[in-house]
């Protein structure tokens, strides 16, 4: 089962009459990359909505955004009235000791000092707190739904990227066939030509067989094309796997990519390169989705 890193996920609860919406974001990443927006009265609560995150969505960039319906904030906004009256007499003082005629509005004064408007945290019971993270819970569960559909459309597109890959490979054979005795003939040709323009005498058959033979074993691409299908059924079996195998996937498709550059290096023959470039496009893009797989 192949999970994507991209999901969406979000949930709604109400707490002492006031509603909170929990919303998750994430978009692919290396590592786990977490960042939290709170009200000040769950800030306590940050390590374990960490680690249910950890849990539950195991790598990726995640956004977790806590909000406050409009008239619902959990904080509320009190006066110090000892200190706002301490403000007032003293600025009332001084606009009689220098005998101004027409005082400022000192109450608007006041409201602006240090202090006198106080943001107050209400406080949340442990079973207001059971109820809130019940809805991470489910906000996080949604979340992982989403990545679950998301990766099965990757799942899909990989499936037939690797199965062309593999219809590629089985379109080289027919080129195989006359490949190695056409350029048996050719080195043949070649080298008594050359022989005959410096006027040499004929190379021993026995030896120049034999160079030969050890010259086109170094051409032959069996090796490369076996590993090549070993390892695109090997990446089928981890994309069938009940845990999401994104790394994996990804150390399966160098080796890949390795068995397709050398027998595109090896082929010297224009029919065989043209399929190598076709393979190599398909598995980029492969590579490309793994980018997104968890």
């Amino acid at each position: 089962m192949i999970k994507s890193m991209t999901g969406y996920g979000k949930a709604a609860v109400e707490i002492a009459g006031k509603k909170l919406t929990v919303e998750i974001k994430t978009l692919n990443s290396k590592q786990l990359d977490t960042g939290l927006k709170l009200p000040g009265c769950l800030r306590d609560q940050e390590p374990e909505l960490r680690n249910m995150i950890s849990r539950k969505l195991e790598r990726g960039k995640v956004d977790l955004l806590i909000t406050a319906d409009a008239g619902s904030d959990l904080n509320s906004v009190g006066i110090d009235l000892p200190l706002a009256k301490k403000y007032y007499a003293e600025l009332s003082s001084l606009s009689g000791e220098l005998r101004i005629d027409r005082p400022p509005d000192i109450l608007s004064l006041v409201m602006k000092m240090p202090d006198v408007l106080q943001t107050r945290r209400d406080e949340i019971t442990p079973e207001q707190i059971d109820l809130f993270l019940q809805a991470v819970s489910e906000a996080l569960e949604i979340t992982d739904q989403f990545r679950i559909a998301e990766g099965r459309i990757l799942e899909e597109d990989m499936l037939k990227r690797v199965h062309t890959i593999l219809q590629f490979l089985d379109r080289i054979e027919p080129f195989e066939k006359g490949r190695m005795e056409e350029m048996r003939n050719k080195l043949m040709v070649d080298f008594r030509n050359l022989s005959r323009d410096l006027n040499s005498p004929a190379p021993d058959q026995n030896r120049f067989e034999q160079e030969l033979i050890y010259y086109l074993e170094k051409l032959d691409i069996t090796e490369e094309k076996v590993r090549l299908l070993k390892h695109c059924q090997f990446f089928l079996e981890c994309l069938s796997e009940d845990q999401s195998q994104g790394k994996k996937l990804g150390f399966i498709t160098q080796e890949m990519g390795r068995e397709i550059n050398t027998i595109g290096s090896k082929a010297n023959h224009a029919g065989i390169q043209k399929i190598v470039v076709q393979m190599k496009d398909e598995l980029e893009k492969i590579k490309e989705q793994l980018g997104n797989i968890l």
